[in-house]
């Protein structure tokens, strides 16, 4: 039986051995090095001495984590757009409104209660938007609520109450963006790491769960692409439909 931490970077999966985890701790700011390998996002203090952070996403060549999260957030902005077009429709032609009502269920809503942040100033940011968020859900009830019997009075809320609103929220949700590197530190988490001596943290996006398998559930045919100077991968592992690269060593570049 082997003991697999498994962590994923995008829609990409990884695990290896817990007996090379020393322990998993969340992201922190971390000092720059000068001249650092393209790989080493900086240095951080542990347990009373220095290591270095290893990008694991850097490592397997994909764009930062950073540039992901403005995509994702460019899609929420366009999303609450058609909301709020749609919910202009509904008050100035009596159209259906198509869209939710509940502030959850939105892609937005949904991306809120998703994350978890511990970085105070992204905190203080999300429960501004939090709030906003959920004013222009509740009050676009009320609107549409007002229209049965009052359109003009629906249409003055519009065009007053939720314009500012909707203003407010995306003011909020400027102000998160503009703060994305903090954000993407507050997902990430580090794996300390050791190897043969040598001890390092990997930055990972998300850990997922710990894997009791046998090694023989372990399909080790790789080819030579499956490997790089870094990373040596050991095999592919099938858990429940889900492909799951298992690491055999991560090395840490000069």
């Amino acid at each position: 039986m082997v003991d697999l931490i498994v962590f994923s970077v995008a829609e990409n999966k990884y695990a290896m051995n817990i007996e090379n985890v020393q322990r998993i701790i969340e992201s922190i700011s971390l000092t720059s090095i000068p001249n650092a390998h393209t790989y080493i996002d900086g240095m951080m203090s542990y347990e009373k001495k220095v290591i270095k952070v290893l990008s694991f996403r850097k490592l397997i060549q994909m764009k930062n984590y950073k540039s992901e999260l403005d995509t994702l957030f460019d899609g929420l902005k366009k999303g609450h757009a058609a909301w709020v077009e749609a919910l202009r429709a509904s008050v100035e032609t009596g159209a259906a409104f198509s869209k939710t009502l509940d502030p959850h269920a939105c892609g937005l809503g949904k991306w809120i209660d998703s994350f978890t942040a511990y970085d105070d100033h992204v905190i203080e940011i999300l429960n501004e938007l939090i709030e906003y968020h959920k004013q222009l859900h509740v009050t676009g009830g009320y609107v549409l609520k007002m229209y049965k019997s009052d359109k003009k009075e629906a249409l003055r809320m519009f065009n007053v109450d939720i314009t500012s609103i909707y203003e407010h929220t995306m003011g909020a949700l400027d102000t998160f963006i503009k703060e994305l590197d903090l954000v993407a530190d507050s997902l990430q988490k580090l794996i300390i790491y050791d190897n043969e001596g040598s001890c390092f943290a990997i930055k990972v996006d998300t850990i997922e769960d710990i894997a009791h398998v046998q090694e023989s559930d372990i399909n080790n045919n790789i080819s030579e692409n499956d490997m790089s100077e870094f990373l040596e991968l050991d095999g592919v592992l099938d858990i429940d439909g889900v492909l799951i690269n298992i690491i055999k060593t991560v090395k840490l570049p000069k």
